[in-house]
């Protein structure tokens, strides 16, 4: 499957595979186990394997998470060129974990402030009526 034909079926922006691309991660796995590439594609035409899908859905994940362009790179090498890449990928994760968590509490704080001034609000509004 092309670049264009994957961009079309699964909805994955066209820039998000060309960095994908651009990271050489196109057939990484196969690379790793002796299969060769073939040098004959169209530029920005590479086709993707299934393996490519996963490996872009996975970044679709990462993206949608939060994670920055550079730290889907680090994930993805890791996941690819280190062996003992779990703990450095699970690190990663549990960063971002961290962080999603804290501005959730954050945005709960400001949730209770705009309560608040709704309600003191409401309550103004009540006294006036009452009078």
């Amino acid at each position: 499957m092309t670049i264009n034909e994957a961009s079309e079926r699964y909805s994955i922006p066209l820039d998000i595979l060309h960095e994908y691309k651009r990271w050489g991660l196109c057939g990484a796995v196969k690379k790793a186990i002796g299969s060769r590439q073939h040098d004959s594609a169209v530029p920005g035409d590479t086709d993707l394997d299934d393996t490519d899908l996963e490996r872009l859905s996975l970044i679709m994940t990462l993206h949608d998470i939060g994670f920055q362009s550079s730290e889907i790179e680090t994930y993805m090498r890791l996941l690819l060129e280190n062996e003992n890449g779990e703990a450095q990928r699970l690190n990663m994760l549990n960063i971002k974990r961290r962080s999603i968590l804290d501005d959730i509490h954050f945005r709960e704080k400001q949730l209770s402030y705009l309560d608040y001034l709704r309600y003191s609000i409401r309550k103004k509004q009540d006294i006036n009526n009452m009078i």
